[in-house]
């Protein structure tokens, strides 16, 4: 470590997510590693969003979101989770889902307070909780419904957590935490008086008839809750890094303070723009649903006929797989191998984990790819069974 860099820089890495997209740029692999579509969003949000920039809406919006737009998610997430929001109360705009566990984080964690996390988990939440000064806890989600053990959740409680991190549906194992799991959380954190920190971006991508449940709306956790939700991945605009943070009153404000001064706030005309999302009429949501249901379907066919095991996902739109069959030492070697020699990008599975090796079976496929895309990934994917029968 230089001595001109801080301890907490020194405690985390780059993300690994965002390596293999360089990597499949370096090695023309097919992307289906980073979380991203490579299809285009609505015409209406192109459009909203032109409109905003040519009505001259290119200045700073209000530090904490566009007025209007805070309006639009209140009454929006108001009527799909099922409890009141307030948009001056409860609404902050940030730049991205990323920035509002961050700034989340920083206005409600004190050097030395624990942060309860289930594993597998996002890649960000770790350095999200470094940043903080916080110390996590693991808690294990169990394949192959990725359950948890609810004798290792409460062991995981004590005076010192300050907040648990729900993600649902969940990245990377596309589980939806179900109601009743949602109850057991909750009376923990009522017991103890601890905050959830719900990330749920991918809240309207779902199969099966598995529902989204906000924790927000569990009787108990409305004042113990923090939802972090944003355009990204509903609308299929990753790049406009527009999040949201629907939070008691109290800590909206804390939040607000520090999203000031880490990014001032988010792209004015794309907030705008978000107004129209947020004012898309339910057909929407029903055909995103089926078009990734779609995608889902094409996906693990593909892993099918390749022969790789997989988690049949219940949201969100990656497939996480166990290639513990095909011999390599790690799931590092194994995502190298398929980028340089079959020619497609995942992520290993490491990346979600606490300690590399208990992820060294495991990698993420993405799916929020053109149909062009997925084909594509289904010829260079049927080449896997020759070449490691010939011995790679």
């Amino acid at each position: 470590m230089s001595n001109r860099t801080s301890i907490k820089a020194a405690q985390f890495n780059e993300s690994v997510i965002r390596q293999m997209s360089q990597m499949a740029r370096k090695y023309e692999a097919i992307n289906l590693a980073q979380g991203f579509p490579d299809f285009p969003c609505p015409e209406e949000l192109k459009q909203a969003a032109s409109d905003a920039i040519f009505n001259d809406i290119n200045q700073y919006a209000v530090t904490w979101g566009d007025p209007e737009f805070r309006r639009a998610i209140a009454e929006k997430e108001s009527a799909y989770l099922g409890v009141p929001i307030d948009a001056d109360a409860n609404v902050t705009v940030t730049c991205g889902a990323t920035e509002a566990m961050a700034a989340t984080m920083l206005a409600t964690i004190n050097p030395g307070d624990e942060v309860i996390v289930f594993e597998p988990y996002y890649e960000n939440y770790g350095p999200d909780a470094v940043i903080a000064g916080a110390v996590p806890r693991y808690v294990t989600l169990h394949p192959p419904e990725w359950h948890f053990d609810e004798a290792e959740l409460a062991a995981a409680f004590n005076e010192k957590t300050r907040a648990i991190i729900i993600n649902t549906p969940h990245n990377p194992t596309g589980k939806v935490f179900s109601r009743e799991e949602l109850e057991i959380i909750a009376k923990y954190c009522q017991k103890w008086n601890v905050l959830a920190f719900t990330d749920e971006i991918y809240e309207h991508i779902l199969y099966d008839h598995h529902q989204h449940v906000g924790m927000a709306s569990i009787p108990g956790m409305e004042n113990l809750t923090v939802t972090i939700n944003g355009l990204s991945k509903t609308y299929s605009v990753t790049g406009w890094r527009v999040g949201i943070v629907i939070a008691p009153e109290d800590i909206t404000q804390a939040v607000r303070k520090m999203h000031d001064f880490l990014t001032v706030g988010a792209a004015a005309p794309l907030q705008r723009a978000g107004i129209t999302a947020m004012r898309l009429p339910q057909s929407y949501y029903a055909e995103l649903a089926h078009t990734y249901k779609e995608k889902r379907d094409v996906m693990i066919s593909i892993l099918d006929e390749a022969g790789i095991k997989y988690f049949r996902p219940q949201g969100a739109y990656y497939v996480f797989s166990d290639i513990s069959d095909f011999g390599y030492k790690t799931d590092v070697e194994f995502t190298h191998f398929l980028m340089k020699d079959i020619g497609v990008a995942v992520v290993p599975g490491s990346s979600f984990f606490s300690r590399p090796e208990l992820g060294r079976k495991f990698v993420r496929f993405c799916f929020s790819k053109k149909p062009e895309t997925l084909h594509a990934a289904r010829l260079r994917l049927q080449k896997l069974k020759d070449t490691v029968r010939l011995g790679r």
